[in-house]
């Protein structure tokens, strides 16, 4: 099988190479499946840079997020040869074959496409995470959602509709913007030529967003802190901005506010049933049309690295999907 492999850590224009390798073979509950579709995630970026939480040795393949078609299965696994399956791995998806592990693969609902497909579970898990289950986000309430073109800021954005909130989403364009919109934002901030700190004052009257969610870190938490409400929530889900940021515990209690992290992976270590019942949720949303990926462009695999950097350079929106 053909399979994109990092030799050691580093850029991906740098250490990625397109070569042939040996296929993987499925034990105990694994299934192995011919990849039709991938999803391209920033942490993909980090992880091969060696600056994911989740540090692989090299050589590897990388890439997370996939679906396919069961090619084989296990001893133990629940799937069977020609199942349509999605699947979260730490590495494998840049390739024409991967493992898919049981605890994190689920049946492709009839109805959903090769690409939606590929591109939902790590957005929609990690958003629905984040609002439903971290936040507890309730109905009326304002929330602020950053990086909102980007694909979890997309789904934060669709996902913010469904429980019922009044959504505040920010981005670096007016093209971004109008994604934004079109995912159901109610308002939408350029943080390049506006304060999103007083814009967020102004559309709240003062009051604050009740949770903001936040992939970016940075200069951008810091002013978060500025315009939550009091008893809100912000959530820390990523640095996208390349900067971890620190909060003086003070403003923790001026506010009353609770500042709380998201690392949805570590579900399947601690709380796997979660993510069995969030995902039949997600699925009746999609199934009801309330959400659906928001994919920028598809690539072929021998240009991965051009996706990639798409993603880098912030000049995509959404979601990428690479087709084998």
């Amino acid at each position: 099988m053909k399979a994109w492999v990092a030799e050691r850590l580093g850029h991906y224009g740098e250490v990625l190479s397109l070569i042939e390798r040996e296929a993987p073979k499925p034990s105990g509950s694994e299934a192995l499946i011919r990849v039709k579709a991938i999803g391209l995630n920033f942490p993909d970026i980090l992880a091969i840079a060696g600056k994911y939480q989740v540090k692989a040795a090299p050589p590897f393949v990388p890439g997370q997020e996939a679906m396919g078609e069961v090619i084989e299965a296990g001893p133990e696994s629940a799937f069977r040869p020609g199942d349509r399956i999605m699947t979260m791995n730490p590495g494998g998806a840049f390739a024409e074959q991967m493992i898919a592990p049981a605890i994190s693969s689920f049946r492709v609902p009839d109805g959903m496409t090769d690409a939606d497909a590929a591109a939902f579970q790590m957005i929609y898990q990690t958003s629905y995470f984040a609002l439903a289950i971290r936040a507890r986000m309730q109905p009326g309430e304002v929330l602020l959602v950053h990086g909102g073109a980007g694909g979890v800021g997309t789904s934060a954005i669709q996902l913010g509709k469904v429980m019922g909130a009044t959504v505040i989403a920010t981005a670096g364009s007016d093209a971004k913007l109008e994604v934004c919109r079109k995912c159901g934002a109610d308002h939408a901030i350029n943080y390049t030529t506006d304060d999103f700190v007083e814009r967020v004052k102004e559309i709240t009257k003062g009051r604050g967003a009740d949770v903001i969610y936040d992939p970016v870190g940075g200069d951008v938490f810091d002013k978060s802190t500025k315009c939550i409400a009091w008893n809100g929530r912000l959530v820390v889900i990523g640095f996208t901005s390349g900067r971890i940021p620190e909060i003086a515990a003070n403003r923790i209690l001026l506010k009353n506010m609770a500042v709380m992290g998201l690392f949805w992976g570590a579900y399947r270590m601690h709380e796997p049933h979660l993510i069995q019942e969030a995902q039949q949720t997600l699925y009746r949303y999609y199934a009801e049309g309330k959400i659906k990926p928001m994919i920028y462009r598809e690539y072929p695999l021998a240009e991965l690295p051009a996706a990639l950097r798409a993603i880098e350079e912030r000049s995509s929106y959404g979601k990428i999907v690479v087709v084998p």
